[in-house]
């Protein structure tokens, strides 16, 4: 097991006999994915993509996750993995990947269409720099009607406004 800041109760887990390893930080995520034949990572909460699931996918790794875990990549997961909720669910479908070879074949060699797909920075650089570039040339335009901007910076303007009439009350 992998992960950084490991509590002491974590810590406790660690059995050399049955095989259960608590290893902590991993220096090098890519060595440990190329290592490794499956991926878990029951996630019960959090929000955005996962990090430890792409880098699952870059090394080849078949994931087990929950629907949280997959979350806005659901159909990424179920091409290179497979998505867990009850303990049952998950210990099955993890049990199943590592035992089935051709299961474990079809989950590996899906990661690399899936980062091809979603995940190729050279297909969305061009993109991205557009985005830039267009907000760098359009940005007085851009900050006249972000209402929400305004409204920040005038009332970030108001508490310094009001915070030195207090001050000059204060010291008189």
């Amino acid at each position: 097991m992998y992960g950084a800041y490991v509590s002491e109760k974590v810590n406790q887990l660690h059995n050399v006999k049955q095989g259960f390893l608590i290893k902590g930080f991993a220096d090098d995520v890519n060595e440990v994915m190329q290592n490794a034949k499956v991926c878990l990572a029951p996630i019960r909460f959090g929000a955005g993509l996962k990090g430890k699931l792409v880098d699952a996918m870059q090394n080849g790794t078949p994931v087990v996750t929950t629907s949280i875990g997959a979350e806005g990549m659901e159909e990424l997961i179920n091409t290179c993995g497979c998505i867990a909720d009850t303990p049952e669910d998950f210990t099955e479908k993890t049990v199943n990947i590592y035992k089935n070879k051709l299961l474990w074949d079809e989950k590996s060699a899906g990661t690399n269409p899936v980062l091809n797909q979603f995940f190729n920075k050279n297909k969305y650089r061009k993109v991205l720099v557009e985005a830039i570039q267009n907000t760098l040339n359009h940005l007085n335009e851009k900050r006249q009607n972000n209402f929400v901007g305004q409204m920040l910076m005038h009332h970030s303007l108001q508490s310094t406004k009001y915070l030195s009439k207090w001050i000059e009350e204060k010291n008189s």
